[in-house]
């Protein structure tokens, strides 16, 4: 099963479950982001990576600078622990570590969330990558994947109880698009999947696919 596959069957058997004034305030919430443009201003394959310095889930700092110097990196950006489609797609890329680093690169995964909640998912799924805080999500502003809320929606998460405000370090509206960026030594990226909707991912067998495709330096 592809992970696309995992992500439709949780979302068919999940989703009729969500109150129907909360399944109205999200579908509308989606078609406002998609028509918004918001994924064409992200960054492309072609372009050069913004760098950053985050926080891993240890307190380390882990800058893409450090690890371009060791190799390709594999970027990608998520919501959080409390998304559920996040909780399956980085599980899925933990399945596929070891072809990512057998190909020479490096995994990161950067989510708005402190410190502490990134440290709660590495230890509850088993994450041998670094999974770096961006609270604030000025890098994932840098690459063009922030965006704030509707009023209606971060009420509606509320709801759900995922105290945003808390796990978010003070800014509960802000949210990345879900994105993958793969990177190579010089710091321009090959290969990039972005999408507004929260429900799909990048699949992991395109990830290796695309490091496949980078000239290995000797």
């Amino acid at each position: 099963m592809s992970l696309q596959d995992e992500l439709t069957a949780f979302f068919r058997t999940r989703y009729p479950d969500i109150p129907a004034a909360a399944r109205e305030v999200m579908e509308r919430a989606a078609r406002d982001l998609a028509a918004s443009g918001q994924a064409d201003r992200a960054r492309r394959a072609g372009e050069r990576a913004p760098s950053f310095s985050l926080p891993s889930a240890t307190g380390s700092a882990v800058s893409l600078d450090a690890l371009l110097a060791a190799g390709p990196v594999v970027l990608t950006f998520y919501r959080g622990a409390w998304c559920p489609y996040c909780n399956i797609a980085l599980r899925a890329l933990q399945e596929q570590h070891a072809g990512i680093t057998a190909r020479g690169a490096r995994l990161v995964a950067v989510s708005p969330q402190i410190p502490d909640e990134s440290l709660s998912l590495t230890e509850k799924h088993g994450l041998a990558f670094d999974v770096l805080s961006d609270v604030g999500s000025d890098t994932a502003k840098s690459y063009g994947l922030s965006f704030d809320l509707p009023d209606d929606l971060a009420a509606t998460y509320d709801s759900f109880g995922f105290d945003l405000q808390r796990v978010n370090g003070g800014h509960p509206r802000t949210l990345p698009l879900p994105a993958t960026y793969v990177i190579d030594r010089e710091g321009v990226i090959r290969w990039a999947f972005v999408d507004t909707d929260y429900t799909a991912r990048a699949e992991p067998a395109d990830i290796l696919a695309a490091l496949d495709t980078l000239e290995v330096s000797p």
